[in-house]
């Protein structure tokens, strides 16, 4: 098994247990070694009063993309902390993109960054992830992690 393998048994398994991500709606894309992608359409539920994507839920596709990416090599990996700037609204109908990757990983730390876009490739959000990594404790047990491959 190579790093790559890793990381999609790892995404597959953290997304059988992932009802946040799935009830939203979610799609899982493409991961990697310190990557995600992982897509929502707005629906007309997820609308505030102004009819734009909740900025909370834009939020929440981001943290799950982050979470996939720092996840990746199957060490249990858990947020300490992150920011997100919204630069432009999301509709009803809008598809969007959460492409997560890591931007640094030193000892038990990752910073991660997120960049979210629409189906017309608009940025819509940036989120930085910090990411803090549980000593001894895998995401899926019968897997390696990675620095065993």
């Amino acid at each position: 098994m190579d790093a790559q393998q890793l990381a999609q048994a790892v995404a597959e398994g953290m997304w059988a247990q992932d009802r946040a991500s799935q009830a939203l709606g979610m799609q899982l894309g493409a991961v990697g070694p310190g990557t995600a992608a992982i897509t929502m359409t707005v629906r007309p539920d997820m609308l505030n009063g102004f009819a734009l994507c909740h900025g909370g839920l834009i939020g929440t596709l981001a943290d799950s993309a982050f979470a996939f990416a720092c996840n990746s090599g199957n060490q249990l990996t858990v947020a300490s902390g992150y920011s997100i700037d919204i630069s432009a609204g999301a509709r009803a109908g809008d598809v969007l993109t959460a492409q997560a990757r890591r931007i640094a990983a030193t000892g038990r730390t990752g910073l991660y960054d997120v960049q979210v876009r629409n189906q017309r490739d608009e940025l819509i959000a940036e989120f930085r992830g910090r990411a803090y990594r549980l000593k001894g404790q895998r995401v899926v047990a019968e897997l390696p992690v990675e620095g065993e491959l």
